[in-house]
């Protein structure tokens, strides 16, 4: 069995005991894990699922000298993981085995233009997004109390389980302007049922989100449909059957969003 392999099987079995590839092969590297990360996408296609877009990962860049990354990281999300909150902006998730499963509140984007380059600023990167939302995003860990590397990360499709979008916001043109300024300078609330659990802000996804596409196209081409979550605002929390989340954003034209788990 490939890693690639375990790990989609991992991924479909909710399984948490898999030995970190780091830990495996001290040489396993980036360019590894993209590898291990493509196959397990080719497997999920041939499943019957499609690629609709990517999830960021490390994206808060305090982090990427301790973790030694000159960029952020990436991984596909597929049709069967995306979920559009109900016309009230309020979503249901069920699931089982939620003991290793964490979420974090991401803003969203969706292209209609590719961005082929590195280097956009954040009004540029905006011209070509159809719209933008709050969203959930939930993860899952198949390795033992949440230990490890980024290469891990990239190898286990980026820890995504799910990604929940609230409702969607049209990127007029004229709007533009004042949005890159939002987005630099929005901060949220996130709640557990009804108790504020932690701040959050924008400038915590590379001073921007929209700044965070920029950066995900110097690492891939992006093309026009993509959806793109552009990493946590906040610390992941871990989650339980049972429980209520909203998240709350000020300085942006998105209501609060609220998830049942």
């Amino acid at each position: 069995m490939t890693l690639a392999e375990e790990l989609f099987a991992a991924c479909e079995g909710g399984r948490i005991d898999v030995q970190p590839p780091s830990e495996r092969d001290p040489s396993f590297d980036m360019a590894a894990a993209y590898a291990v990360e493509g196959e397990f996408s080719r497997l999920r296609l041939a499943s019957g699922r499609a690629a609709v877009g990517r999830k960021v990962g490390y994206a808060n860049k305090a982090m990427w000298r301790v973790l030694k990354l000159d960029t952020l990281v990436w991984a596909h999300m597929y049709d069967d993981t995306i979920r559009f909150a109900d016309a009230d902006n309020t979503a249901a998730l069920s699931m089982s085995n939620y003991g290793s499963r964490k979420i974090e509140p991401e803003i969203v984007f969706k292209l209609k233009s590719p961005i082929l380059k590195s280097g956009l600023d954040a009004a540029a990167v905006l011209a070509a997004v159809d719209w933008m939302a709050i969203g959930f995003e939930i993860i899952d860990c198949p390795y033992p109390g949440w230990h490890f590397e980024p290469v891990d990360f990239v190898a286990a499709y980026g820890l995504h389980k799910a990604l929940v979008i609230g409702e969607r916001v049209p990127v007029e043109a004229e709007a533009i302007p004042e949005l890159v300024n939002q987005l630099a300078s929005f901060k949220i609330r996130l709640l557990k049922n009804g108790d504020l659990v932690e701040e959050g802000a924008g400038k915590n996804s590379l001073k921007s989100p929209a700044l965070c596409v920029a950066e995900l196209a110097g690492a891939t081409p992006l093309a026009p449909g993509e959806l793109i979550s552009t990493g946590t605002l906040t610390s992941a929390q871990h989650i339980a059957a049972g429980e209520v989340w909203q998240v709350e954003v000020e300085g942006l034209p998105t209501p609060p969003l609220t998830l049942r788990i």
